[in-house]
């Protein structure tokens, strides 16, 4: 007896798959593809396109089509998206040939490098190379199946190339287990090209079936978590880093009860914040290159150091050095094995929160020593001054407001549950210090990759996956003029977000690190080249972003003192549309205190006096870096 078929193009019958695939972890299931992001042209205009027209014009399956301006924009939309939905669910995106398809590849590598979902659908060449070279082709001379597509195969975690429209059959299941594990999870490719998409196929009925794909919570291994209790029981100084891994596993309750019955202080990576609130006691901020006063102190003394769903950066670490006791002993608690044995670690590798559970039963009825607990109280109450003098009405040097002044004034309007948005810049590095998240959604600063555009898209994909929630994006004026057009999303959707334009005329995070490097902020400013020095280190340009946000659709309110900036985001918030507040602040700073190093090197010999002190300097820093054995 023949199986039933469905006479379908490849498009068609992605489409109609995507529809019925569902994510389910603790009992409550969810949509796994809630819909596709696409920007049309040659190779998936009548592909992919007619596809999702077909869908939604006849109702035969339910992905709804959402339009984005830029191919990188759209992926950076499905991956804030994907965080906020805690890796449970996922969009797919699709983009033409050729230059449409590459400009996703930025946007797949930030993915895979945050270990965040999203299904990439880049058209290809033709199968049959009946017409090649075709526009847009690239002609490689080491064989006829290369095409630029394969620049995705680094970047993804799993990719196909479907030259036949039967190998969607397996591919396609094989790319949703890869999106929902915990583990792989990242940027999956299926590059199709565009004679198979439109091809036609009788494909059985079964393929099209409802599918849930169940999003397990591994279990610790018994002697494991004894292991890691043993050696947490004969710490004096233990300090607990928690990741992005608490908040994906949902274990934010589970930490701070574990917390609070041992004792142990709990630092944050910039994944991590917001996992436990910023005035719990046993909070001690942000920990590494850009840490907070308290949590890097308590690195430095720590005899165990508990990771909770972190990767270890060198920003976590501040490259190799904000560890400093030379007997520190890791324990790592993460469901990757990969950070699990990071740092020689003794390695528990199971779900964030039932390894929470175990260790909490195995170290039941111990706490840290007194002495401990006052040290860390004691950290508290400084880190919490150093905070006060960055807010505080005299910070600024000049006549423009300081970005920590700025930053104060947020904290103090928005709600526990409002989204801040960033990703580069020298905004992230003051946000760890200085944000008080209480909600582990609060916090939403993609530091793995840091791209610079990632903002003002990452604020349509939070606002699209909680409607409920203010959704803030602050961006540079450098990060701005590399991705806004997603402002005419926001506006389109009928979204409402708040973008907080700061605009310094320059790259202020790489000026400050050039100066530190002895290369005098070169190339880190805003200005007309002038003239007689050929260099760029003329006048300010007359950039007005408040007027180019104002032209792609959003309403604009500008704020020249934090006075003025307070009033604006009280106006913004009142809103129902998309608004701009634009302020004006220092280029110079000042930023919080450093508390961490970063390893950026630094030329070994050079004809300019700034270089050879900043190398003495690294020199000297780099003496304390180590391998954790």
């Amino acid at each position: 007896m023949s199986r039933p078929t469905v006479r379908l193009t490849t498009a068609q019958a992605l489409v109609r798959f995507l529809a019925n695939q569902y994510s389910e972890r603790d009992g409550r299931e969810q949509r796994l593809i809630p819909g596709a992001w696409g920007i049309f042209g040659h190779g998936n205009v009548a592909g992919v396109g007619q596809a999702l027209l077909q869908a939604a014009a006849t109702g035969e399956a339910d992905l709804p089509y959402y339009l984005a301006r830029n191919e990188q924009g759209m992926v950076h939309a499905a991956v804030a998206y994907a965080k906020m939905r805690d890796r449970l669910a996922a969009f797919a995106c699709t983009a033409s040939t050729g230059p449409g398809s590459t400009n996703m590849i930025t946007g797949a590598a930030l993915a895979t490098t945050n270990r965040l979902p999203v299904l990439l659908l880049p058209s290809d060449m033709f199968a049959t190379r009946a017409a090649d070279p075709v526009l847009q082709q690239l002609e490689d001379t080491r064989g006829g199946d290369v095409t630029v597509n394969d620049a995705f195969r680094t970047v993804s975690k799993y990719f196909d190339r479907i030259t036949r429209p039967e190998q969607l059959i397996p591919a396609a299941p094989a790319a949703m287990r890869v999106l929902t594990d915990p583990v792989e999870t990242g940027a999956v490719t299926l590059a199709l090209p565009q004679d198979v998409q439109a091809e036609a196929y009788d494909w059985p009925v079964e393929f099209f079936r409802r599918r849930v794909w169940h999003v397990g919570r591994p279990v610790p291994e018994t002697a494991a978590v004894e292991r890691a209790a043993e050696l947490l029981r004969g710490a004096r100084r233990p300090l607990i880093v928690a990741g992005g891994g608490v908040v994906y596993s949902g274990a934010e309750a589970r930490l701070r009860a574990f917390a609070e019955a041992t004792g142990i202080p709990v630092a944050d990576t910039h994944a991590g914040k917001g996992a436990v609130p910023w005035d719990h006691p046993c909070a001690v901020g942000g920990i590494g290159s850009t840490g907070a006063y308290a949590a890097n102190e308590l690195a430095k003394e720590a005899d165990v150091v508990l990771g909770i769903g972190t990767r270890y950066s060198d920003f976590t670490t501040a490259s190799h050095t904000v560890f400093g006791d030379p007997d520190v002993t890791f324990v790592n608690l993460n469901v990757a094995r990969l950070d699990a044995v990071k740092h020689a670690a003794e390695p528990v590798v199971a779900d964030a929160r039932l390894g929470i559970e175990a260790l909490a039963r195995a170290l039941d009825g111990w706490r840290v020593p007194d002495e401990h607990r006052q040290r860390v109280a004691g950290l508290i109450a400084r880190t919490r001054e150093i905070e006060e003098e960055c807010f505080a009405p005299d910070r600024a040097t000049g006549d423009l407001p300081a970005q920590t002044q700025i930053l104060g004034a947020l904290n103090d309007v928005l709600d526990d549950r409002a989204v801040v948005i960033n990703a580069a810049g020298s905004m992230p590095g003051d946000l760890q210090q200085l944000w008080r998240a209480r909600d582990p959604k609060a916090y939403h600063v993609e530091y793995a990759y840091s791209c610079m555009g990632y903002e003002v898209a990452a604020g349509v994909g939070a606002k699209m996956a909680d409607p409920s929630r203010e959704v803030v994006v602050l961006v540079g004026d450098g990060s701005y003029l590399m991705m806004a057009q997603e402002i005419v999303t926001m506006v389109s959707e009928g979204l409402k977000v708040i973008v907080v334009l700061v605009q310094n005329h320059g790259f202020a995070s790489i000026g400050a690190l050039s100066e530190s490097l002895g290369s005098q902020r070169f190339g880190t400013k805003y200005r007309y080249r002038d003239g007689d020095s050929g260099q760029l280190d003329g006048d300010v340009l007359p950039v007005d972003l408040a007027a180019n946000a104002a032209s792609l659709g959003a309403d604009v309110l500008r704020a020249a003192t934090v006075g003025e900036f307070r009033a604006a985001m009280e106006k913004a918030k009142a809103a129902d549309r998309t608004t701009v507040v634009h302020v004006e602040t220092d280029l110079y700073g000042p930023n919080p205190p450093a508390h961490g190093w970063w390893d950026v090197p630094v030329s070994q010999t050079s004809a300019l006096d700034s270089t050879r002190e900043a190398y003495a300097t690294y020199a000297a820093h780099k003496r304390d870096q180590r391998p954790y054995l």
